[in-house]
C-alpha cells in the first residue's frame, strides 16, 4: 500500500497550487494552499485531503460559486489527475453544501461527476449524503446511464452504506436499500470496474440486511448476464462465508443436513503446541437420492484475552456428491505467530460447516508458549 506521502504528497500539492495560479489568477493567487503543502508531514492520508480542502476554501474566500469557476478552468489541464484531486473534491463538497441553495448543490454534484475520472469523487460524495440525501441519490441515478465508466462506478461506490476511508452516512446504514435503484441499473454494466463497485456495495447491504441483499441478487439471478453469475458471487461472499442458507443456494451449493453424514472433523493432536499447527480429518457421505453440491468450511473458535471465544471461518473445499458418495478431507491449520491475530492459550473448539449448517465441535487446547 503506498504511504500518505506517496499519495498526497507536498510536491503533488504545490503542482496543484501552480495548476490553479495558472488557470485561475484573477479568482485567487492561491497562497494558502501553496503553503499547506508545508504542513502535511504529520498528517494521515484523509488528513491531508481535508487540510489542502481547507486551504483551497480559504483562497476562494468560502465561495462555491469563485471556487467552482476555478476549479472547471483547472480540469482543462490534464495534469490536474490524480491524489491531487481528492481535496478538489472535498473542497467542491464543503462549499456547494454550505452555500445553502439547491442550485449549488445541484451544480456541486455535476462538478464532482466531472472530477471523478481524474481520480475519484466518492469520498466528497458523502458530504453531500448527509447534506441532502434524496437529492444526491437522485442525482446518483442519474450517473447510471453516464457514457462514462468513471461516473457510473461513482453512483454506485459513492452510495456505498460502509465505504472504505469514507465518512458514515447514517441514512444509508439504516436504510441500506436506499441504494437499491442504483445496484439494479448497474448489474448488469459493461464495464468490470462499474460491476466490482456494485458487488462490494450489495456486500455492504449484505452485512447489513441479509434479506435485502439476497433477495436482490435472486432478481437478478432471473435476468443475468453472462457477467451476473460472477457478479453474484463476489456480493454474497459475506453471507456465504457466514452460511447464509439463501446465498449459498443462489450460487449453485444445494444439500441441506438430511442429506449427509458428517464424520469429523477428527484432530490428529487435542494438545497444540503454540506457533504449532492443527491437523484434522473429515468424511462427508451424500445419503441422499439427489446430487448435492456443497461448500465446506471449518471454524475455529479461538480462546481470547477475557477467557471467552470467538468463532472464524476458513473455507476447506467445494465438492459435488453424487448419491452415496463421500468425500476425505484434511487440512493442516496453522497457529505460526503472526501479526494480523493474537493467539492465547487455552481451549478452543473445532467444527465443520456444510452449506452453512454446522456440526458438532470437537475441543482442543493451544498450549503455552
Amino acid at each position: 500500500m503506498p504511504t500518505a506521502d506517496e499519495l498526497i504528497s507536498p510536491v503533488s500539492i504545490r503542482n496543484l497550487a501552480l495548476i490553479l495560479q495558472e488557470t485561475s489568477p484573477k479568482i485567487s493567487p492561491w497562497q494558502t494552499v501553496a503553503k499547506s503543502a508545508r504542513t502535511l508531514a504529520s498528517l494521515s492520508l484523509s488528513e491531508r485531503a481535508r487540510t489542502v480542502g481547507e486551504a483551497l476554501l480559504v483562497d476562494a474566500g468560502h465561495d462555491y460559486r469563485r471556487l467552482a469557476r476555478a476549479v472547471r478552468a483547472a480540469l482543462a489541464r490534464e495534469d490536474l489527475i490524480g491524489w491531487m484531486v481528492w481535496p478538489v473534491t472535498e473542497a467542491v463538497a464543503s462549499a456547494a453544501t454550505e452555500s445553502g441553495t439547491g442550485e449549488d448543490l445541484d451544480d456541486g454534484l455535476t462538478l464532482l461527476a466531472a472530477l471523478t475520472p481524474r481520480l475519484t469523487s466518492e469520498f466528497a460524495l458523502r458530504t453531500f449524503l448527509n447534506a441532502d440525501l434524496e437529492r444526491t441519490l437522485a442525482a446518483a441515478r442519474t450517473w447510471t446511464a453516464s457514457p462514462d465508466e468513471a461516473v457510473r462506478r461513482l453512483a454506485s461506490e459513492g452510495t456505498r452504506p460502509k465505504l472504505p476511508w469514507a465518512r458514515q452516512v447514517p441514512a444509508l446504514n439504516q436504510f441500506p436499500a436506499l441504494g437499491v435503484p442504483i445496484l439494479d441499473a448497474l448489474y448488469p454494466d459493461s464495464s468490470a470496474f462499474v460491476r466490482r463497485s456494485v458487488a462490494n456495495h450489495l456486500n455492504d447491504v449484505s452485512r447489513l440486511d441479509a434479506d435485502v441483499a439476497s433477495s436482490t441478487a435472486a432478481r437478478w439471478a432471473r435476468s443475468p448476464e453472462s457477467t451476473t453469475p460472477a457478479l453474484i458471487r463476489h456480493a454474497m461472499r459475506t453471507l456465504i462465508k457466514k452460511g447464509d442458507p439463501h446465498a449459498l443456494d443462489l450460487v449453485g451449493f444445494h444439500g441441506s443436513r438430511d442429506d449427509l453424514t458428517v464424520v469429523g472433523p477428527l484432530p490428529e493432536e487435542t494438545d497444540i503446541p503454540f506457533g504449532g499447527a492443527l491437523t484434522f480429518t473429515a468424511q462427508i457421505t451424500n445419503i441422499s437420492q439427489r446430487p448435492v453440491t456443497l461448500s465446506i468450511d471449518y471454524v475455529i473458535h479461538h480462546m481470547k484475552a477475557n477467557g471467552k471465544t470467538a468463532p472464524k471461518v476458513f473455507k476447506l473445499a467445494k465438492r459435488a456428491l453424487d448419491p452415496g458418495q463421500s468425500t476425505e478431507l484434511t487440512r493442516e491449520h496453522s497457529f505460526r505467530l503472526i501479526t494480523t491475530r493474537v493467539y492465547y492459550p487455552g481451549a478452543h473448539q473445532l467444527q465443520l460447516q456444510v452449506n452453512g449448517h454446522q456440526f458438532d465441535p470437537v475441543d482442543f487446547r493451544l498450549l503455552q508458549p
